[in-house]
């Protein structure tokens, strides 16, 4: 199967060179020149088999220079054979929850994150590429703390992180602050995810900087979910999550259910549409938004419009006014249009929004609901399903949760839907308490066990572990300043 960039027509490459590079040269994104197809036979077979199973089979579907073999000693490495990495809380009736936070990182990214190093490697050595591979992230949170540690110490890598010094929960800081490894490198800014996401795109974009970079015989990466390597892990989980609800006898093949997804950049339920277009019976995708709330009033309007106030929330995750992944998304719906593409993204940048066009919009809301959840009803929302069903949710699956009653309570619809979880509620520890409401008096990692004691939860192990560690890196740079942190970081190869 063949790539080409959301930009410019005549790309094509493989998918070791989309995985390796991440972003196209013309500045666009990777996608697959078609879908793979499954049916009910393939869903069937797919059924008794394990998650590290079920992924090289599906992964192999879109790497087709890649062997299977080798596909499946990445996912059982990266996914294990022990346990269910990605299970399905039967919740109620109609509502259930996809708990993706059951790996080292307590986050969803951990999905991608630990199968991707695997691939990154394999598709240097497909390609024959000797240089050094430098990959650069930015992060509302768990994205950064992921990639560090599947990255930590891979042979041939050097990864370096910037996030916004107050846009990540104190549990996610000191995540990556203490990441241990020889490769990798820290750095918080002065300013919010956008302005980190923009820095790093226009380290990509700096012909001076990638020739210095390649003199060191070092080259410029990603794995931000841009990076289609990022990208196709995630479409697993969908329909892993799909034939667990038939085994458990929760649905019937061929049964149509929703996802209801907490997003901000468009990765993660962009995945799911992607399973949607191979053929899984996916009736809507329901977007929740938070505050920030552009992706809702881009479903809603057909108007991308990211001239607005940006708010941090108790979701960070979701603090993004410039959703990347939205350009995938929206080349399928222009017939794969790349110059219709291409002139959005000239709108976004220089006049921050663009307007599609109505058969476009048709298509978009055809396929998704939307709707946001304020900072005041994600509190409420943790609070109410902890005391009425022992149950305890992450600021970011609240805002899916309390999204997806609206829709339900709007529409009526009752088919079954999966709530996308996205993270652990220990990494999100404070806002979590202040949620459940009382008195307590502590900070920091001391929150931990005010919420272990108060819930009777036990803390994650990887989050317990943060008491025997001391931060590592306390830099925090300017915006204009991401360049020379780079460079700084890569003299020291």
């Amino acid at each position: 199967m063949l790539y080409q960039s959301t930009r410019g027509e005549g790309l094509r490459v493989e998918s070791a060179h989309a995985i390796l590079y991440g972003q196209a040269p013309d500045g666009g994104l990777y996608v697959p020149e078609k879908f793979p197809a499954i049916n009910n036979e393939t869903i069937m077979n797919l059924i008794p088999m394990s998650y590290s199973e079920r992924a090289a089979y599906l992964i192999s579907m879109y790497l087709s220079d890649f062997d299977r073999n080798e596909l499946d000693r990445f996912t059982t490495a990266a996914y294990g054979t022990d346990h269910d990495p990605a299970p399905v809380k039967d919740f109620n009736e109609t509502t259930k929850f996809l708990e993706l936070w059951h790996g080292p990182t307590c986050a969803f990214k951990d999905m991608a994150l630990q199968l991707m190093p695997y691939l990154l490697t394999s598709s240097g050595n497909k390609i024959g590429e000797k240089r050094t591979s430098c990959i650069l992230i930015a992060t509302s949170g768990d994205t950064g703390k992921a990639a560090l540690e599947g990255f930590r110490d891979v042979p041939g890598t050097r990864i370096m992180v910037f996030y916004p010094q107050d846009g990540v929960s104190e549990i996610q800081k000191l995540q990556m602050t203490t990441q241990e490894g020889m490769n990798v490198n820290v750095a918080a800014i002065n300013g919010n995810f956008d302005d980190a996401q923009t820095g790093v795109k226009k380290i990509f974009a700096d012909k001076e900087m990638t020739d210095d970079l390649n003199d060191r015989n070092v080259f410029l990466s990603s794995a931000n979910s841009i990076n289609w390597g990022r990208l196709v892990p995630q479409i697993v989980y969908y329909i892993s999550a799909y034939c667990d609800l038939i085994r458990y006898k929760k649905i019937k093949i061929s049964e149509k259910i929703n996802f209801c997804v907490p997003t901000g950049n468009f990765g993660n339920i962009l995945a799911g549409y992607y399973a949607k277009k191979m053929g899984l019976p996916i009736n809507k995708l329901i977007c929740a938004s938070n505050r920030n709330d552009v992706l809702n009033q881009f479903i809603t309007t057909g108007t991308y419009d990211r001239n607005r106030m940006f708010y941090t929330t108790a979701s960070p995750a979701m603090d993004i006014l410039i959703s990347s992944n939205l350009e995938r998304l929206l080349f399928e719906l222009s017939g794969k249009d790349s110059d219709m593409i291409t002139g959005y993204m000239s709108s976004l940048a220089n006049e921050g929004k663009y307007s599609i066009s109505d058969p476009i919009r048709n298509e978009l809301c055809d396929v998704f609901i939307s709707g946001y959840c304020s900072e005041e009803d994600t509190m409420k929302t943790i609070k109410t399903i902890y005391n009425k069903n022992d149950y305890l949710i992450d600021t970011h699956t609240a805002v899916a949760y309390k999204v997806l009653e609206d829709y339900k309570n709007r529409s009526g619809d009752d088919t079954v839907t999966v709530v996308v979880s996205t993270a652990n509620p220990f990494k999100f520890c404070d806002a979590v308490l202040n949620a459940l409401g009382g008195s307590y008096s502590g900070k920091g990692l001391e929150l931990l066990d005010i919420l272990s004691e108060k819930t009777g939860i036990r803390i994650p192990g990887p989050l317990a572990d943060l008491k025997n560690k001391t931060p590592r890196f306390n830099k925090t740079v300017s915006v204009n300043d991401m360049k020379s942190a780079v460079k700084e970081f890569i003299g020291g190869i």
